[in-house]
């Protein structure tokens, strides 16, 4: 029997996502609760959801950290693990061109926000955080918290895109753009660089001659709300491995990547596809 898993997330907007997945947990499709709902902007509409059953929420406001920066750095005290050159040196989101003003404003603002978000959440213990439209990007110090076994990640994300394809803010809107033929969302576990973890599963929709962005937007959040509750009933059902792939390039030059193999479940038994299997 499925044990249920405590579950937090963090969100910016609207949260239609985080509706879907406290849905899921209400009918039966999610064998988990919502413990807390965090966010980085006081202004989010979708803690609405979470107040009407009464899940905790809390805010750690990052405009107003990053406010504080520019007015006067010295105000902010970072976290006493917060090594700001030995996490520069593992975060993928940066060009090696970024300037060094630049690099010390994200860190240090990130850093100081991300050790009041850690410090909330310590209250409402969780065996898996969602992103759910949490539009920040997260630093190793805060990943590194929360993923203490390498093997066992805690942190999922959705994403408007069929990555590795348009990573970033405007999943959708890149896509449509481009002249894509095929659109879609991915759900994966967090690393350290933009949209660039191991790939739970994904689902594709036709992109028609005459579809406008927002048509592509409705298409994709309808997919993002049955996708993301399936993943996390995966990681409750204790059906997502973490394993280490490698290929051999051109050249015999080796390629490792981390990936995600979905177990097949009694009733599934020889599936062994993310299709077959959510």
């Amino acid at each position: 029997m499925t044990a249920v898993i405590r579950i937090g997330a963090l969100i910016s907007g609207s949260g239609t996502n985080l509706k879907a997945i406290i849905d899921a947990c209400t009918d039966g499709r999610i064998t988990g609760e919502l413990v807390f709902v965090g966010s980085d902007n006081p202004a989010a509409t979708g803690f609405k959801w979470a107040k009407a059953l009464e899940i905790p929420t809390f805010i750690v406001d990052y405009g107003d950290i990053i406010r504080r920066y520019r007015e006067e750095a010295t105000s902010l005290t970072l976290p006493a693990a917060g090594d700001i050159e030995a996490i520069i040196s593992r975060q993928r989101i940066f060009s090696p061109q970024s300037s060094r003003e630049k690099l010390n404003a994200f860190f240090t603002t990130r850093l100081v926000a991300e050790d009041r978000l850690l410090s909330r959440m310590s209250a409402y213990p969780f065996d898996l955080l969602v992103l759910a439209g949490f539009m920040r990007n997260l630093t190793p110090y805060f990943i590194d918290s929360i993923n203490t076994d390498p093997m066992h990640p805690r942190i999922m994300n959705i994403h408007p895109a069929l990555l590795p394809a348009f990573p970033g803010v405007d999943g959708y809107g890149d896509t449509f753009r481009y002249g894509c033929k095929v659109g879609g969302c991915t759900v994966h576990f967090v690393d350290y660089g933009e949209d660039s973890g191991p790939i739970i599963a994904q689902k594709a929709f036709e992109i028609r001659p005459d579809d406008t962005l927002a048509m592509i937007r409705r298409r994709g959040l309808a997919l993002e709300w049955e996708l993301y509750p399936r993943c996390i009933q995966l990681f409750a059902a204790n059906r997502l491995r973490i394993e280490k792939a490698t290929h051999t390039l051109p050249g015999k030059r080796p390629y490792t990547r981390t990936i995600v193999r979905i177990i097949s479940s009694a009733r599934s038994v020889g599936a062994d596809r993310a299709t077959d299997l959510i």
